[in-house]
């Protein structure tokens, strides 16, 4: 999604609104440095799989619902694609609770986010300023680019 290229993985990477995702405990497996932010990072994973849990099945028709708008070429279907994000998912809870011990995983939100200036190389943010633009204004999108601009070198949204 971000056209990351080897030298990217090297970099001090933060992702943003990273959500239940596996690139965090991948990255951080092939000696990786990332932290990643998220306001559900507030929760114990027990409390994030029971999420999971209930919000999987509606996500699964949400994706079927719009197969028009996204490229499903890669997985073949909605239901595949489905079974690849459990599985990162599941990695992900597999990793939260030494990742979160570790700082890796840490409990932040746009507009503002407590890091120092150009403390990271690259800032990724990939579904929040896209998918909430119905439920977050112009406002919120222009200080949340600006915000991540000041805390990375460079910025893949």
């Amino acid at each position: 999604m971000f056209s990351l290229g080897e030298q990217d993985l090297q970099k001090s990477i933060l992702g943003v609104a990273d959500g239940p995702a596996a690139f965090n405990a991948v990255l951080t497996e092939q000696g990786g440095n990332i932290i990643s932010v998220d306001p559900a990072y507030t929760f114990s994973s027990k409390q994030i799989a029971q999420r999971i849990d209930e919000i999987f099945d509606d996500m699964l028709i949400q994706v079927a619902n719009n197969a028009s708008q996204l490229r499903l070429d890669k997985f073949g279907s909605a239901e595949a694609l489905g079974r690849v994000r459990m599985q990162a998912m599941t990695r992900f809870l597999q990793d939260f609770d030494t990742g979160k011990q570790q700082g890796r995983y840490v409990d932040h939100e746009l507009p503002v986010i407590a890091f120092d200036a150009k403390q990271f190389d690259l800032a990724l943010c990939s579904h929040l300023l896209f998918l909430y633009s119905d439920q977050l204004d112009r406002d919120f999108h222009i200080k949340s680019v600006l915000e991540l601009c000041r805390f990375a070198k460079e910025v893949r949204i």
